[in-house]
């Protein structure tokens, strides 16, 4: 078949690569360079740059509602397209020139965890298994028909970047598995059932921010979610403090959330709404990640001082 890939960041790569190998990869579409780094130097996506390596050159258009995007995608008669964290909303008459559609591998299992994050909020919300599903897509937001599913185990200790990284190489081997059945045509698709669905939104910044009178077990689940973007920090000494692993303790105390509980030279402890985030690894602001007790030697921190008393956003 003659075959359209539509992606952009790290975790599309396998994606790509098994369209690559399930026909003749007749077109690659990704997003535009774009400013990164503290040099802010404009790079390629890592779509955009896999796709160079394997001699096609990428179309990265701002935009795929103008006619010449249409054209373009029009005049390679794909036979189907394959979306992976592509970044754009795919208008009808996009959608509708390939021959067999579009089909989109998303990180959960469909109807849950609709939306743009659903790595990140499985872990946020303590999910202990997610999945990958390839679907035949609609205009709607991960609405279309499921082809395949594939549950996957959330280790307890397993951050967004991880997980990540797992999702998207079973996500390609599932992404292949379709390909190969819609090509000899003995694959059927099933509607979702909507009253079903959950949804994981966009982040944001202020997702980051911690509050401490949530649940220790919620605060830890967070911050290994959020671990990529945005983070999840507060403030300390008037300075943004990332915390970048962590996890919770069953400590009973009559603090305030956010009181420092005690140390030691691996951990901090920091009183919640219900028990404490052990706090393993962080980054003050202006400064490299650190250990804990590194941290707790080095900045003077100990039992009853505070975080968070200012949101730092």
């Amino acid at each position: 078949m003659r075959l359209v890939f539509m992606g952009s960041p790290e975790l599309a790569v396998p994606s790509l690569e098994a369209v690559r190998d399930a026909g003749r990869l007749v077109g690659v579409v990704t997003q535009p360079p774009r400013k990164k780094g503290r040099g802010l130097q404009v790079e390629p996506s890592p779509v955009a740059a896999r796709a160079v390596r394997m001699g096609i050159d990428p179309a990265t258009p701002s935009s795929v509602r103008t006619g010449e995007f249409t054209s373009w995608l029009r005049n390679l008669k794909p036979d189907l397209a394959a979306v992976v964290a592509y970044g754009k909303i795919l208008p009808p008459e996009v959608l509708q020139i390939p021959r067999l559609g579009c089909i989109n591998v998303h990180a959960s299992l469909l109807p849950e965890l609709r939306g743009a994050a659903p790595i990140q909020w499985a872990i946020a919300r303590g999910y202990t298994v997610t999945g990958v599903t390839t679907m035949q897509m609609d205009e709607g937001m991960d609405t279309g028909p499921v082809f395949l599913q594939n549950e996957m185990q959330i280790d307890p200790d397993e951050n967004s970047h991880q997980l990540g990284r797992r999702i998207s190489l079973e996500g390609a081997r599932l992404l292949a598995e379709t390909i190969q059945a819609l090509g000899q045509g003995n694959i059927s698709s099933r509607p979702q059932d909507d009253s079903r669905a959950t949804y994981a939104p966009l982040l944001t910044k202020d997702d980051g921010l911690i509050n401490w009178s949530m649940d220790s077990v919620e605060i830890a689940n967070r911050i290994r979610g959020f671990v990529t973007w945005p983070g999840s920090f507060t403030q300390w000494r008037d300075k943004r403090l990332l915390i970048t692993a962590a996890g919770s303790a069953e400590d009973k105390h009559d603090q305030p959330p956010g009181t420092v509980l005690r140390s030691d030279k691996d951990s901090l402890f920091i009183a919640c709404g219900t028990g404490a985030l052990k706090v393993h690894r962080l980054q003050p602001e202006g400064k490299s990640e650190m250990e804990a007790g590194d941290f707790v030697s080095g900045y003077r921190i100990g039992s009853g001082d505070r975080v968070g008393e200012k949101e730092i956003c």
